[in-house]
């Protein structure tokens, strides 16, 4: 089953860019096909409260969320081949995944999350933070990324980190971080300004 469900998943592309980016008393490694089934693990968990709702067996959601994880990596490959596909480590220990596009003004989180049990832990908050610091460090105007509705403990997040609204749909929010925003405010904090 391990093979049908891995096999045939195209590779991560080749990229450098994550260089760039340094979270505390994290890796970031770029991603492999070795990595499959922690991604795949990872994945499910993301979708976990929301198929509980979903009287289905186990089998039928499992099958469902391999075929769902799937089809995400196939989609993320074919359109962001820019992008670093990154294995977030603590301790040698696979703890989430960082895809990003460093290749632009603006950088493109596509997207980023943590296993359950490293969750809450203010992780997420310092990995932002040091995409913020490497996008200012190196003049980039800022960072894009969607967000579900439906996370709305992740929507809180950005919000706090300085992310604002700028599109939303049905089921996503857009939400970009200008980096001359944060530079302004700190100048104003500096000289006094309120």
């Amino acid at each position: 089953m391990t093979g049908a469900v891995t096999g045939q998943l195209p590779d991560f592309p080749a990229r450098a860019g994550h260089d760039q980016v340094c979270v505390p008393a994290c890796i970031l490694r770029p991603a492999t096909l070795d990595d499959l089934p922690f991604l795949r693990r990872l994945y499910h968990s993301f979708r976990k409260d929301e198929l509980a709702q979903i009287p289905w067996s186990q089998d039928e959601k499992q099958a469902f969320l391999d075929q769902q994880f799937n089809l995400q990596h196939r989609y993320y490959i074919a359109a962001f081949p820019q992008t670093d596909f990154l294995i977030i480590e603590k301790d040698g220990i696979q703890i989430g995944r960082l895809y990003i596009d460093i290749g632009a003004d603006i950088w493109h989180i596509i997207d980023i999350g943590f296993l359950p049990e490293w969750r809450r832990l203010g992780l997420g908050s310092a990995t932002l933070k040091a995409i913020q610091d490497a996008a200012t460090a190196g003049n980039n105007r800022g960072i894009v990324l969607h967000v579900d509705r439906n996370n709305r403990r992740a929507y809180d997040l950005y919000r706090a980190l300085g992310f604002n609204d700028i599109e939303s749909t049905d089921t996503h929010i857009r939400m970009e971080w200008l980096s001359h925003q944060l530079l302004s405010e700190l100048r104003s904090e500096s000289s006094g300004v309120n």
